[in-house]
């Protein structure tokens, strides 16, 4: 069976790809920060493997790379990040907040892909799944959130741009809406469960071909505007 690489698992979107790739029989290796808090994590039956990653850390990508250095990965979906500071319009926004959040959110990505890439070469899919925000979008943009929506909209640039030189080496790269998702970070009033959220990005995942690099998808497969 193929095997993903999933960043961010502990909660929410995270968790739940974990689960429905598990229960499709899937080898899942699924990365949080802290494997001894995710007990939801720990619960999923199938084979999964929990490993202790802060994506911005640079230190402990490598040293994961490292370990699973002679495993094919199929498919990698970055979709560990963070959302919007509490201050995040204009004229209160922290400089440290906004380096924190791209640290997170746009330069994570790229190294956790430049670190796995020998692992996605050795695989048979070659997709590479980053989890943005329609809020990353310059032709939708409502205003505000500047840190939160810079992050995402950089992200869509990064994805854009290994889309382009990864080609050679025959891979897939995508930036996903996840909707507005019931999640931590979505909020009491977002309008989308997780599962329909994930379900809805796995069809269309299942469905990429090379023609599709490059590209901004919704969960439910709609292009997105840059």
């Amino acid at each position: 069976m193929p095997t993903a690489l999933i960043t961010g698992c502990n909660r929410g979107i995270g968790l739940e790809f974990v689960r429905q790739y598990a229960a499709d029989g899937w080898r899942v290796r699924a990365t949080c920060r802290n494997p001894r808090g995710a007990k939801e994590l720990a619960a999923i039956s199938g084979d999964v493997k929990i490993h202790g990653l802060d994506v911005a850390d640079d230190y402990q990508v490598a040293a994961l790379a490292k370990s699973l250095a002679d495993e094919p990965i199929d498919l990698l979906i970055n979709n560990a990040g963070l959302g919007s500071p509490e201050e995040d319009e204009f004229g209160k926004t922290s400089a440290n907040d906004w380096l924190e959040v791209l640290r997170v959110n746009t330069i994570a990505p790229l190294h956790v892909i430049e670190q796995f890439i020998g692992n996605l070469e050795a695989g048979q899919r070659k997709l590479i799944v980053n989890i943005t925000s329609k809020m990353g979008s310059i032709a939708d943009s409502g205003g505000g959130a500047y840190i939160y929506r810079s992050s995402k909209a950089a992200l869509n640039m990064v994805a854009k741009s290994m889309a382009q030189d990864l080609k050679a080496k025959r891979m897939i790269v995508v930036v996903f809406h996840p909707g507005w998702v019931k999640t931590d970070m979505g909020g009491p009033h977002a309008l989308i469960p997780p599962k329909a959220s994930v379900t809805g990005m796995r069809s269309k995942i299942a469905a990429l071909t090379p023609a599709d690099s490059g590209k901004f998808f919704n969960y439910d497969g709609q292009p997105i505007p840059w």
